[in-house]
């Protein structure tokens, strides 16, 4: 009960890439890589969108009063 060798791999990929063929491999690795992709924006769009709310809390916002001429 050892691990795989490497000829049951490449075994295993033979029989996959008959199964499903090269072309939808290579289409699920483009989607897949997409997703990750959008993920990491997501999580990076979060980031910035955390950082500027912080900035704006630390900010206080005031109007100023008009002088009047006398």
């Amino acid at each position: 009960m050892g691990s795989f060798s490497i000829w049951h791999w490449l075994i295993v990929l033979v029989i996959v890439a008959l199964v499903f063929g090269t072309k939808k491999i290579g289409n699920m690795g483009s989607d897949l890589g997409k997703a990750v992709k959008g993920f990491k924006d997501g999580v990076k769009g979060d980031e910035e969108k955390a950082a500027q709310a912080a900035k704006e809390k630390s900010a206080i916002d005031v109007p100023a009063k008009e002088k009047s001429g006398n």
